[in-house]
């Protein structure tokens, strides 16, 4: 398998060392370049063609916020992981609307980088669990199946136990360790209780359950 290219931008230089040898340390992923700043980061973005872009949004010069639509821009393929400080579901929605993939705080990077950076290079939305309801705002680009109501009863009760897990923001590890289940097996149960739903991530997931009070 190629490792996945990776692409850091924030202006602390000890938390890119300390990524660097996170990432590094996997066969699946390469850290191929690092910026301190948004200038910097889009030239390089350009030149090196990464997988994933890990972004600050607190950045000198050209901070996350402005230089992500550049990226989206210059670069389209990439997948843009926000790295942020900032639990505030107001700075997650314009980064959403902007073009990230999905938003991690850094408090929160040894547990659930990983993870975030898998489900972005699945297709998927990847969002903090603190910050799931701020993706029922109006200001998500409303591009996913928004789910059949009728069908939830339809799934089996393992469905109904993994998918409520995945809407709160668990990884299919920490699911597979609840429910005494392998992680293929979290997998097969999220996938299969998905597609009766008609839904094709886990955004459209998390407004599903929301708007149907499956997570309260």
């Amino acid at each position: 398998m190629t490792p996945w290219r990776i692409l850091l931008a924030d202006d602390h230089a000890v938390l890119r060392a300390g990524l660097t040898s996170l990432l590094n340390a996997r066969e699946d992923m390469h850290v191929v370049g690092e910026a301190a700043n948004g200038a910097e980061l889009l030239p390089l973005a350009e030149a090196m063609r990464p997988d994933v872009v890990l972004l600050d949004l607190s950045m000198p010069l050209l901070g996350g916020l402005d230089v992500l639509p550049l990226l989206r821009r210059h670069v389209p393929e990439v997948r843009i992981l926000v790295l942020t400080m900032h639990d505030d579901g107001e700075y997650l929605q314009r980064a959403l609307k902007a073009g990230a993939s999905g938003y991690v705080l850094k408090r929160a990077a040894d547990v659930e980088l990983i993870a975030a950076i898998q489900a972005v290079m699945r297709g998927e939305i990847y969002v903090h669990s603190s910050l799931t309801r701020a993706l029922l705002e109006d200001s998500l680009p409303a591009t996913e199946a928004t789910g059949d109501a009728d069908l939830w009863g339809a799934l089996s009760e393992r469905e109904q136990e993994v998918l409520r897990l995945v809407a709160l923001g668990h990884t299919s590890r920490e699911i597979a360790e609840q429910l005494d289940l392998s992680d293929k097996t979290v997998d097969t149960y999220r996938l299969r209780g998905m597609e009766k739903l008609n839904l094709r991530s886990r955004a459209a997931l998390v407004r599903y359950a929301l708007s149907r009070g499956l997570l309260e």
